[in-house]
């Protein structure tokens, strides 16, 4: 077994499992999606640590979210074989490529348009998976509705334009630092409506564009 198999073991055995994440199809796709494909050569020895990975290219800063908050995420999704998957700010792809594994179909959003080339690249051996360059605040309407909306981190705001590309019965997942501490949240439309729920304590970085507008103080 390579080093990197065997860390990928180890991060799923180490943090994962130990997080309470037992859907048995999101530990397959986390034990055979490679993380290290998606880290920049210098840092692929970080690729399994618990930590928000930076895959930055740029001066804008860019990451993978921790594993277990991956893994959680995916499974508070409960995505079906014939979803219709969003991921939004999907940096250089590894979550799209998850979802890829779980879901019908998957839209990869990412703000920075060198590191969306990247994951476009990263991401090219997965049939169902669309990348493109967009705002964060954007998502894809070309794409929607989506049965599920994933943020590859967190939001000060609510994303209402995100929360439209979702169909009836649809959620959106992530990390709402709206709130101290912050929360995993789901949100879904029902009837027309959204309904917030918190699920787990959690922080992430905020991704570009979901940040609270500073407001005028004398």
């Amino acid at each position: 077994m390579s080093g990197f198999s065997t860390a990928r073991l180890k991060m799923v055995d180490g943090q994962v499992r130990t997080n309470d994440v037992t859907d048995r199809r999101v530990l397959d796709a986390m034990l055979t999606v490679p993380r290290e494909a998606f880290v920049p050569a210098a840092r692929q020895a970080l690729a399994y640590l618990d930590l928000d990975l930076d895959v930055s290219v740029g001066d804008a800063k860019r990451f993978l979210i921790k594993p277990a908050l991956t893994g959680k995420l995916l499974q508070a999704a409960e995505i079906g074989e014939g979803d219709n998957v969003l991921v939004v700010g999907c940096a250089t792809g590894y979550l799209a490529a998850l979802a890829a594994k779980l879901a019908g179909q998957v839209t990869a959003t990412e703000c920075d348009s060198a590191l969306a080339a990247k994951a476009k690249d990263a991401l090219s051996g997965f049939a169902n998976v669309t990348c493109k360059a967009a705002a964060c605040t954007e998502g894809d309407a070309s794409a929607a509705p989506y049965d599920v909306i994933i943020l590859n981190g967190a939001t000060e705001v609510t994303p209402e334009g995100l929360l439209e590309q979702l169909r009836e019965g649809g959620r959106l997942l992530g990390v709402s630092a709206q709130s101290k501490p912050p929360r995993a949240m789901i949100v879904t439309r029902t009837h027309g409506e959204f309904g917030h729920r918190a699920l787990f304590d959690a922080a992430a970085p905020v991704l570009p564009g979901l940040e609270r507008t500073a407001s005028f103080v004398f």
